[in-house]
């Protein structure tokens, strides 16, 4: 399958990424300024900021000035042999450059079109510009921090992109599965705010679900500030007995079996009316022990717990090295790339990392040769300012 990307920053790139890592051949077009994760982050070459090499794995690169009549008329070219065309421009400026879907449904029926974007385009948001931080905010994800801040606060990662992203990356596979049954093409719209919300509301929704509400919004054992990871003599531990079972046999490695004949922490039921206390009696028990002793004594047992990892320990931590989740490759022109590989597995046809990053405009000339233009039609293609052939 060949996907077209254009698009920049995390949410279109992350999508086109994600279908590249399942064996789609992207073609990501750039201006001749590059995508601006390009230039964010730690580099060692101009254009190959680390934001920019997390989210443009196995793709290749052209530079077009979509601009200029005679690159919008090569991407046409590249359309008409395309499956998917996936674009984050909006909705009026994409129409303004012919980018919207009826007209590259006419030169190509088969087309899946993919349009991610801030708001769906029948609603009072619809085509207004919208950022990761805004979708936190409308989305009410930003507010659930007040439990633990007391005030609004955004989630320290770009939670909304990605999560836009990956059901992007399904809707475009399942428009695909559609037209290979039909042989129909279909516009395919992702918003964020209605992804983020429908995300949000999973178990949120709660009394709201019924309508009359049969109570408030909002699931307490998850928004409470009680809810977090829990120190102990020399670090922090995510521990959760969730079951009658789990719990019992907690407080007997323990030595307390007293605890469970407390009735508000008998019975799921009740520890889930007394959640503040239910915490605070684990928060009390985990401070006696490392963390080391604390795997040592459960690391055998059917309870779930986890070592609080810091970002820098991810990289050596021991299921994900032991998984081949990091791969190190090595570039001609970067030297060695860390990548994370796909966390998908699949038996006959394996995700992962098949081309690295592309440089800026890498594959132009390969490209622009695949849909039939010769070396004098490239050069008259850069003479009109269509191409850069030697980008910044």
């Amino acid at each position: 399958m060949t996907v077209i990307e254009c698009a920049s920053i995390v949410l279109g790139p992350l999508t086109a990424q994600y279908l590249g890592d399942l064996g789609a051949d992207v073609l990501k077009v750039e201006p001749a300024t590059g995508d601006l994760t390009r230039h964010i982050g730690p580099r060692r070459s101009p254009t190959m900021g680390s934001l920019f090499l997390t989210n443009n794995r196995n793709k290749r690169s052209v530079v077009l000035d979509l601009k200029n009549p005679a690159g919008r008329a090569t991407l046409d070219r590249l359309v008409d042999r395309a499956d998917v065309f996936l674009h984050s421009v909006r909705g009026a400026a994409a129409a303004r450059l012919g980018l919207d879907h009826a007209t590259l449904a006419a030169r190509n029926p088969r087309l899946v079109y993919c349009h991610v974007k801030g708001f769906a385009d029948d609603g009072p948001y619809g085509g207004k510009p919208a950022y990761d931080d805004v979708v936190q905010s409308l989305s009410g994800l930003a507010m659930l921090q007040t439990v633990v801040t007391g005030e609004p606060r955004y989630m320290p990662s770009i939670l909304a992109d990605k999560v836009t992203a990956v059901h992007a990356a399904y809707a475009v596979t399942a428009a695909l599965l559609h037209r290979e049954r039909t042989g129909l093409g279909q516009k395919v719209d992702v918003p964020m705010l209605e992804t983020m919300a429908g995300f949000n509301t999973v178990e949120h929704l709660w009394g709201a679900t019924f309508e009359p509400p049969l109570g408030p919004m909002g699931y307490e054992p998850v928004s409470t500030a009680s809810r977090r990871p829990f120190a102990t003599r020399d670090g922090y531990l995510s521990f959760l007995p969730y079951s009658d079972v789990q719990w019992k046999r907690f407080f007997s490695l323990i030595g307390r079996d007293d605890v469970m004949e407390d009735p508000r922490f008998a019975t799921f039921a009740a520890r889930q009316q007394n959640v503040a206390l239910v915490w605070g009696e684990i928060g009390h028990q985990l401070t006696m022990r490392t963390n080391a002793e604390w795997t040592d004594l459960l690391g055998h047992e059917d309870i779930p717990f986890a070592v609080v990892n810091s970002l820098d320990q991810l990289t050596e931590d021991p299921h994900l090295v032991g998984t081949g989740f990091w791969q190190l490759h090595e570039d001609p022109v970067e030297g060695t790339l860390r990548l994370p590989t796909s966390s998908l597995g699949l038996s006959e046809s394996p995700a992962g990392v098949h081309r690295l990053p592309p440089r800026l405009g890498e594959h132009t000339r390969e490209i622009l040769t695949e849909i039939g233009l010769d070396d004098a039609a490239i050069a008259r293609l850069a003479a009109e300012g269509g191409t850069d052939l030697d980008p910044a």
